[in-house]
């Protein structure tokens, strides 16, 4: 199973100058592939993409499924994605786990056939049940990521999407939520993380997609002999 991807953006920057984005490339269908590059590259546009939150013309499909060709597009409520934002962007009136339940809400009503996570066993691996009954302004900011993990998690993805997850947070709290992070390779699903950290790539990569410029040919690296180091 694979991710297809042929897809093409352009727009005006704010000083008029034309901006081309061309993403082509076949990934696998599961394991974490780490999007790297120079800033201004398109990580985040490419994931925008993927997600249908920005909308390029081309072609994509994930694991058979089409979710954009031509004249059709998969608005991005229906995809059955999960996606971690830098900050988390946990909703901050609702509790650890009422966030959780919000996310469980929306896998019934996108997912076809929603694979069956245990998220019992997620929590306990990501070490947050003693979380559940709090506010997301009263936790540090890996307890913040984990928990938006967790949602990401508790909407039966067919694919998750993180952003950068540990660019906002100090070296002592990236130490904290890496191991976390390690234990995403115990989901059987696809996973496309946006990363400018070589000891990310080196920790949590499978295969690596880098970006060398707008416009640029993209390249998708072998798969590593040993992707998780423990």
């Amino acid at each position: 199973m694979t991710i297809e991807v042929r897809l093409a953006l352009s727009y005006a920057t704010p000083h008029g100058r034309p901006l081309n984005f061309n993403f082509e490339a076949e990934l696998p269908g599961h394991g974490i592939t780490v999007v790297t590059g120079p800033s201004g590259a398109g990580k985040t546009t490419f994931l925008r993409c993927l997600a249908g939150l920005t909308r390029a013309s081309g072609f994509l499909s994930v694991n058979g499924e089409i979710w954009q060709n031509g004249a059709f597009f998969l608005p991005t409520h229906r995809r059955p994605l999960g996606y971690v934002f830098q900050e988390g962007a946990l909703f901050p009136h609702l509790t650890v786990r009422k966030n959780l339940d919000y996310g469980a809400k929306r896998s019934t009503k996108r997912s076809r056939h929603p694979k069956a996570i245990d998220m019992d066993h997620f929590i306990e691996i990501l070490g947050i049940g003693h979380l559940m009954d709090r506010k997301p302004d009263t936790l540090s900011g890996g307890e913040r990521q984990r928990a938006a993990l967790a949602r990401a998690v508790a909407s039966s993805p067919e694919i998750l999407f993180l952003d950068e997850p540990l660019s906002a947070l100090d070296q002592e709290r990236k130490n904290e939520i890496m191991p976390y992070l390690k234990s995403l390779k115990e989901l059987d699903l696809p996973i496309i993380y946006v990363s400018h950290s070589q000891d990310e790539i080196d920790h949590l990569a499978g295969t690596v997609l880098r970006m060398a410029r707008p416009g640029a040919p993209i390249m998708a690296e072998a798969r590593f002999a040993q992707p998780f180091k423990s």
